[in-house]
């Protein structure tokens, strides 16, 4: 009896731990799958794989942010850091239902399915990073024109546009910790394989048009591998091998989302941010997230460049920015435009520029050429780097800015025409991170203290429009060796004299070249002057208004009575009274 009553307890334990072990594999089976509801099945249909409900934002988030440190964005959408912060407390998630319904009303060639991890990257753009997401759509109207006629030219699918916001977020200056680059994140080994140029001083993966065009190829040919676009966009973020070997793992089966697991695991959110990429530009509206648009537009245009020439004698001969040259030219790594009359580089400009640049062509080309190309050569790459140490501050004006709401060191380092490195020097500023009311040290060329000075008391729009403004010629230097920009001359004419007679403008000035657009000029008892100006091909109201400090595009219109702002003509003569 003994005997039998131990037998039946041991049984009984043997059939408890067969039990328990059967129900923590089934657990363990459970724990390992989510519901995925494919929209590619239809009623409800459901599929069941082996695939983590996974939160991988973190691999994208630092996309979004690293997109607003480039010169464009900071400057041309005025971000406010703390709206930015405030941005990422709003909470607004939806039902799953609604998701599903509205990623099955978009017809799409790449199937688009949603689970959990699709979920959490829907949630990154809209609740999370609305307004980055804001500025996406901004410069989408910029870049997805170009995406979509790669796409076209290769027969590929158009939401493959959507692409690059998962890669950089629209920025092609974005680098990867894995050394890709560009706005379609190529590596050094992709991007020599489709023929872009990565030399010592340029860089074609940064180059938007021919790195569009090498991802669209890039594309093409991994379809004609896989035959699937999950697979695709998987094998464009970490090769084709990788992706190979998940399907081998996985028994060759040839599923996205059957390999996912056996994916790296960046890789692994890949598709669903591209889901959810293709979610948030569509439906953006539903959630209150509307495109922010350009404080001021930027229309460019290429010219093609046939002799060596670095960005600072395009700067400081026509005024503008070298920080907006290297924003629209990011190919060039060094500042430098490597060409020759055995080949050509392109050189993109705002439209508004191009004319002052071809009159000035052999001016900016002779400007300080014998100590950037000395011997008719490129600068030896070493010195460039030595260049890029903290500026001298000697014989420099120290001028204090307090920082305002919405700045950042872009715009800062912009109105003062300094370097953002050199201001974080200056500050001993580790981070980009600025505070409201922040006392900030720029150090700004001697004598122009009390001009820069002035830019604290300005508002945002009057510093915006000083980016195109040079200091007055009565409290600053000749710059450059003696060489004068155009719209120096022009200032200098319009203020160097203060005789009451009539006076030509247009003769020829020290750089050589007659200033077509300044008829004539007349000074005032009050101090003021009277400067007649003919209109140029590409001028606008406002940008006549910019040649002149203190003069709106408003005051000019009611002098000349015109009341219509498109009826402006080429070879109009304007009456224009300058501000003494």
């Amino acid at each position: 009896m003994r005997i039998l009553k131990l037998t039946v307890i041991l049984l009984t334990i043997s059939g408890l731990h067969s039990f328990a072990a059967g129900l923590r594999k089934e657990n363990l089976r459970k724990a390992c799958t989510i519901n995925v509801s494919s929209l590619d099945t239809i009623n409800g249909y459901e599929k069941y794989y082996y695939i983590p409900d996974e939160n991988l934002n973190k691999y994208f988030s630092d996309k979004l942010d690293s997109m607003l440190s480039s010169w464009y964005v900071q400057n041309a959408f005025l971000l406010d850091s703390t709206e930015l912060a405030e941005a990422d407390t709003l909470k607004q998630t939806l039902p799953d239902s609604v998701y599903i319904q509205r990623l099955q009303s978009m017809q799409s060639a790449v199937s688009l399915s949603y689970n959990n991890t699709v979920k959490n990257f829907i949630a990154m753009y809209t609740v999370r990073k609305p307004k980055q997401v804001a500025v996406m759509l901004g410069l989408a109207n910029y870049y997805f024109p170009m995406f979509e006629e790669a796409l076209a030219k290769y027969g590929l699918p158009m939401e493959l546009k959507y692409l690059p916001i998962i890669e950089s977020a629209l920025n092609p200056g974005a680098n990867s910790s894995a050394s890709a680059v560009g706005l379609w994140q190529f590596m050094y080994g992709t991007g020599k394989m489709y023929k872009l140029e990565i030399s010592t001083f340029v860089d074609e993966r940064r180059d938007p048009l021919k790195a569009t065009d090498a991802a669209a190829r890039y594309l093409r040919d991994l379809y004609n591998i896989y035959k699937d676009w999950h697979l695709v966009i998987a094998a464009y973020n970490c090769g084709p091998g990788n992706v190979n070997k998940a399907i081998k793992r996985s028994g060759n089966v040839s599923d996205y989302w059957k390999v996912y697991y056996k994916l790296p695991k960046e890789t692994r959110g890949y598709v669903p941010a591209f889901i959810a990429a293709n979610y948030v530009m569509n439906f953006y509206q539903s959630h209150n997230i509307y495109p922010k648009s350009p404080a001021f537009p930027i229309i460019t245009d290429t010219l093609m460049v046939n002799d060596y020439l670095h960005f600072s004698q395009i700067s400081e001969v026509i005024g503008i920015p070298a920080e907006q040259i290297r924003s629209l030219n990011p190919q060039y790594r060094r500042d430098i435009i490597p060409a020759s009359k055995e080949k050509a580089y392109s050189l993109v400009l705002p439209q508004d520029e191009i004319s002052a640049y071809l009159e000035n062509e052999s001016t900016i080309h002779d400007h300080r050429r014998a100590e950037f190309f000395p011997n008719n050569q490129i600068v030896n790459p070493q010195n460039h780097f030595a260049s890029q140490s903290p500026s001298d501050i000697k014989g420099r004006d120290k001028v204090l800015y307090s920082v305002k709401s919405g700045d950042n060191l872009g715009m800062i380092s912009a109105w003062f025409r300094v370097r953002t490195s050199d201001l974080k020097f200056w500050n001993k500023m580790r981070s980009n991170f600025l505070k409201v009311g922040q006392k900030l040290t720029i150090y700004v060329p001697e004598g122009q203290g009390e001009y820069y000075a002035s830019i604290s008391q300005m508002n945002r729009t009057d510093k915006q429009k000083s980016l195109n403004r040079k200091p007055s010629v009565s409290t600053m230097p000749t710059i450059a060796n003696g060489i004068k920009s155009k719209t120096e001359e022009k200032t200098e004419l319009n203020v160097s004299e203060a005789k009451p007679a009539e006076k030509p403008l247009a003769e020829t000035t020290e750089t050589g070249k007659k200033d077509s657009s300044l008829v004539k000029s007349s000074s005032q008892a009050d101090g003021n002057e009277i400067v007649y100006y003919k209109v140029r091909k590409g001028d606008n109201f406002w940008t006549i208004a910019k040649k002149f400090p203190g003069v709106s595009d408003d005051e000019i219109m009611k002098m000349n009575n015109i009341k219509a702002a498109k009826s402006l003509k080429v070879g109009q003569v304007l009456k224009i009274i300058t501000k003494a």
